[in-house]
């Protein structure tokens, strides 16, 4: 896997290349002519059978609209792309590279962006980009805090949601002070994931966004703040509910799975998730209680948004492009986020649809236990990536517990 100073070093060595080397969206119909009878590769995570029907029928949507064919080259590891990229570019290889699309966020975009792998700016001059709501969703256009720049599309949100049972936790606390009162109240009945596990190493970045002096600071590099201030509260909330934790914290469930199972099983009384349908999933499956509801605190959960972007040397741009728009397609949206397909949160702004358009999400049956999406904002922006990294260590230090 490319190390980031291989990145820059490759990047340091190639001269710039223009934005454009073939039609741009601002003239759609020479993209989509052009485009016709392409075949677009999309690099796309490939571990989830759920997704990855949905591409293919998002590939079915393609060729019988605009004749591209798409076909998905299935990633254990985004980093496996964005090195086959770096690689055909150290390699001189400036067209007809392998890849021509790729899902993509966080600092595999970041590496690609700072080396000039990527194909645009293009997202913003998309046909259905201005359905997209970029105001009341700042993941879509911030990409753990690093601005897309037009050089990624979304296509779907994902946001932190707590799960709780209804029968007993009428009123779920709705912020990291009242979580803190109930857990002392109610030793026992709440956990996280021990970090670094993603979802662990979230929830401590949502309680530090509530209990930090100044939560903007979030958004720099770990590097530009005074660490010490910023997460001393958080320590401090720490040391406090440990001991009323599920085990007295002397265990964790090791990811969300675990975490889940214990809500399931009756061990908690409150959990989360970083999917918000997950839990109206969980239920029609069986698998959780029907008392059981989603929430966000009241100031706000940490969302991000996932992307796709077109390498410098797609061979197949103007099919990529397509796709890109596709996936903003209001109708493609509704699918993903039907509970029976994905449950994805959609990056459209519902207001800027139509009436016909707006109706394929209000007849959404999104589960007993899931949050329109009007009632999961405000939406935070993810800190920036050397802050979960950083606090998951120091956290290991303090509270880590043996495997």
């Amino acid at each position: 896997m490319p190390t980031r100073r291989d990145m820059l070093t490759a990047a340091a060595l190639c001269l710039a290349l223009p934005a454009w080397a073939g039609p741009a969206p601002m003239d759609w119909e020479a993209v989509l002519a052009e485009a016709r009878g392409q075949t677009v590769y999309w690099h796309a995570w490939g571990g989830d059978p759920k997704i990855n029907d949905f591409i293919a029928w998002v590939g079915q949507q393609a060729e019988t609209r605009y004749g591209v064919r798409l076909e998905q080259v299935k990633l254990a590891n985004t980093a496996d792309a964005v090195a086959r990229v770096l690689a055909e570019r150290q390699a001189g290889k400036t067209s007809g590279g392998a890849v021509d699309l790729i899902w993509i966020n966080g600092e595999n975009f970041a590496a690609m962006k700072g080396t000039g792998l990527l194909f645009g700016p293009f997202a913003e001059d998309l046909p259905n980009w201005p359905l997209v709501d970029a105001v009341g969703k700042p993941a879509t256009v911030m990409d753990f805090t690093e601005p897309t720049g037009g050089l990624e599309s979304p296509w779907a949100m994902a946001q932190l949601v707590f799960e709780y049972d209804s029968a007993r936790l009428p009123q779920p606390p709705a912020s990291a002070s009242a979580l803190l009162d109930w857990a002392k109240a109610n030793p026992g009945r709440f956990t996280y994931p021990q970090p670094p596990d993603y979802l662990g190493a979230t929830f401590l970045k949502q309680v530090l966004y509530d209990v930090t002096p100044d939560p903007a600071v979030l958004l720099k590099p770990v590097g530009d703040a005074d660490y010490a201030a910023a997460t001393a509260p958080l320590w401090a909330w720490l040391d406090a509910i440990t001991p009323s934790l599920w085990r007295q914290g002397k265990a964790y469930p090791a990811n969300e799975p675990a975490l889940g199972q214990l809500l399931a099983d009756g061990e908690t009384d409150l959990s989360f998730a970083f999917n918000p349908g997950r839990a109206s999933a969980a239920i029609a499956a069986g698998e959780l209680q029907d008392t059981v509801r989603t929430m966000i605190w009241r100031d706000g959960t940490i969302g991000n948004a996932s992307f796709v972007a077109i390498p410098f040397n797609a061979a197949h741009r103007a099919g990529a492009l397509v796709i890109a728009n596709l996936l903003l397609d209001p109708e493609v949206q509704a699918r993903a986020q039907d509970p029976d397909v994905l449950g994805f949160q959609t990056v459209l702004n519902l207001d800027a649809l139509s009436a016909a358009d707006r109706a394929r999400f209000e007849g959404l049956k999104l589960g007993v236990a899931t949050l329109p999406p009007q009632a999961l904002r405000p939406v935070l922006l993810e800190p920036h990536a050397s802050w979960m990294t950083r606090i998951a260590a120091d956290w290991i230090t303090r509270y880590g517990v043996a495997p």
